[in-house]
C-alpha cells in the first residue's frame, strides 16, 4: 500500500508532522548552533571530527550521526538504522541540546530528510557537503534529483562548506550565504566555472587547500596554510573530510592550531576504515563503503599501501531495497584491485538475498569461482573464509557494515556486528 502512494503525497505528510513538532518543541534550533553534514560518503567521519574541533575550542556539543549520538559528555550507539530522524525525535533531540546547554549541534543530515521536508524548521548555521556520488537512486531516480535534494540544505544555512573536488560543486555555491568556504587536495580555483562572478570572488578568498600530503597504512599527515595536521585515520578521503572540519572550525572562529591538535586526537571512527588488533599479524580492516565510488576510493588506498608481497581480501555485498544497478559495478571495483573475492550477504531487507549476492557477482572481472572468488550466502562463513585465507601482511576488508549492530531481515532487526564477528573468529584461528 506505501509503495502505491507518491512519494510528493507522503512529503505533504512529512512536512506536516515537522511543522507540528517545531511548534509542539518551540523552534529549539533558534537556540542553539545547527552543523548540518550531507554527501553521499564521508558525513559520519566529518561530524565526529568537528564535534572534536568544536570540543578542543572549549564548546559543548551535542550530535546526532548515522553511528552515534552525544549529548555533551554523554554518548550513546545509534542502533536505528537511519541517518536522520523522523521529525519529532529530531526536534526532542535538538530540545534536549538546548536544555543541556550545548552551544553547537551537528547533525548528520541525509538527502531522504531534506527530500521529504523532515528537517523543516531546523536553522542552519553551517552547511557542509562532502560529495555526491552514485547512491540512493532507488529513491530519487537520477543523480541530478539526488544532487538537487542534498542542495536544499544550503538554501537554509548561514555559512557553505563545499568539496571543491566534487563534481559540480558551484552547485552548492549558488546560493545567498554570508560565508561559503571551499576545500581541496589541490589547487581548484580553475575548476569554478559558475557565472555569478561576485559569489567565486567570495569563494576564492575562503579556499582552504591541503598541501605536502603524506599517507601510510594507518595515519596520514598534511598542512594546511603551513600548519601541521598529523590524523590517525588513513586515505585521501579522510583528509579531505578533515578538511571540511578545519574549515567550519574557521567560520567559528577556531584556529589551526586548534583543529590540528582536535584532529590528532581521534585515534580512529568506529567502522569507518577501522582497523581490527589481532596477535596473527594481519591487517584486518572494516569499513562501510557502500556505493561504487567509496569502494573506488578504499581500494585504490589499498592498493596504494599495500606491501609488495602481500594481497587483499575482500569481502562485500550491497544492500538490499536499494539502487541495484550499483550492485555490479561495486563487484568489478573490488574485483580489479582485491586478489581474493568474497561476495556475502548484507542487509537484504525484503528482497531476495542470494539475488543480491549473484547481482553483485555478475560484476566480477577476471577471477575464477572457487580459485580466488567465492559467493557466500552466511557473513559469519565468509568472513571465516578471508581469515583462513590470509598470510602475514595480507589485507582483509571487510566493508557494507561498518559499526552497524544489527542486520535488516525483512522486517527482522537481527543482532550483528562486523568486528565482533571478526573478533570471535580470529580467536579461533591458531598461531
Amino acid at each position: 500500500m506505501k509503495k502505491l502512494i507518491p512519494q510528493s503525497i507522503k512529503n505533504i505528510y512529512h512536512l506536516a508532522q515537522a511543522v507540528v513538532a517545531n511548534f509542539a518543541y518551540g523552534f529549539p534550533s533558534r537556540n542553539i548552533k545547527v552543523i548540518g553534514v550531507t554527501g553521499t560518503n564521508g558525513k559520519t567521519t566529518t561530524c565526529q571530527m568537528i564535534a572534536k574541533i568544536l570540543e578542543e575550542a572549549g564548546h559543548t556539543v551535542a550530535m546526532a550521526s548515522t553511528i552515534n549520538f552525544k549529548l555533551g559528555a554523554e554518548e550513546w550507539v545509534n542502533v536505528t538504522k537511519y541517518t536522520t530522524l523522523s521529525p519529532f525525535a529530531t526536534q526532542k533531540f535538538i530540545k534536549k541540546a538546548v536544555e543541556a546547554k550545548c552551544d553547537y549541534l551537528i547533525l548528520e543530515t541525509s538527502s531522504h530528510s531534506l527530500d521529504q521536508c523532515r528537517v523543516w524548521g531546523i536553522h542552519y548555521a553551517v552547511a557542509v557537503i562532502t560529495n555526491v556520488t552514485r547512491e540512493h537512486l532507488d529513491y530519487h531516480k537520477t543523480i541530478e534529483q539526488y544532487r538537487q535534494a542534498k542542495a536544499k540544505l544550503f538554501g537554509m544555512a548561514d555559512v557553505a562548506v563545499v568539496n571543491l573536488d566534487m563534481e559540480k560543486p558551484e552547485e552548492f555555491l549558488q546560493y545567498n550565504n554570508a560565508v561559503k568556504f571551499g576545500y581541496s587536495l589541490k589547487d581548484t580555483n580553475h575548476k569554478i566555472q559558475d557565472t555569478k562572478k561576485s559569489q567565486i570572488s567570495n569563494l576564492k578568498s575562503q579556499n582552504i587547500f591541503a598541501n605536502n600530503i603524506k599517507l601510510d597504512i594507518y595515519n596520514s599527515a598534511f598542512q594546511v596554510s603551513g600548519c601541521e595536521f598529523k590524523i590517525n585515520l588513513p586515505g585521501e578521503f579522510n583528509i579531505e573530510n578533515s578538511l571540511a572540519a578545519v574549515a567550519v572550525g574557521i567560520s567559528q572562529n577556531i584556529s589551526l592550531e586548534q583543529s590540528a591538535n582536535a584532529l590528532a586526537k581521534i585515534t580512529g571512527v568506529a567502522g569507518r576504515l577501522e582497523s581490527i588488533a589481532n596477535d596473527k599479524n594481519l591487517n584486518v580492516m572494516i569499513d562501510y563503503a557502500v556505493t561504487p565510488d567509496s569502494l573506488q576510493k578504499l581500494y585504490q588506498y589499498l592498493t596504494s599501501v599495500k606491501k609488495t608481497d602481500s594481497r587483499i581480501i575482500a569481502v562485500f555485498g550491497s544492500c538490499g531495497e536499494r539502487d541495484r544497478g550499483k550492485r555490479p559495478l561495486m563487484g568489478e571495483i573490488v574485483s580489479a584491485s582485491a586478489d581474493y573475492v568474497i561476495v556475502t550477504n548484507e542487509d537484504p531487507y525484503h528482497e531476495d538475498p542470494q539475488q543480491i549476492i549473484n547481482e553483485v557477482a555478475s560484476g566480477v572481472k577476471n577471477k575464477t569461482e572457487g580459485q580466488n572468488f567465492w559467493k557466500i550466502f552466511d557473513r559469519r562463513e565468509a568472513i571465516a573464509k578471508a581469515l583462513s585465507l590470509a598470510k602475514a601482511n595480507d589485507i582483509v576488508i571487510v566493508t557494507g557494515k561498518g559499526a552497524e549492530e544489527t542486520m535488516a531481515v525483512g522486517d527482522q532487526r537481527i543482532e550483528w556486528n562486523d568486528k565482533k564477528v571478526i573478533q570471535e573468529e580470529l580467536a579461533k584461528i591458531k598461531v
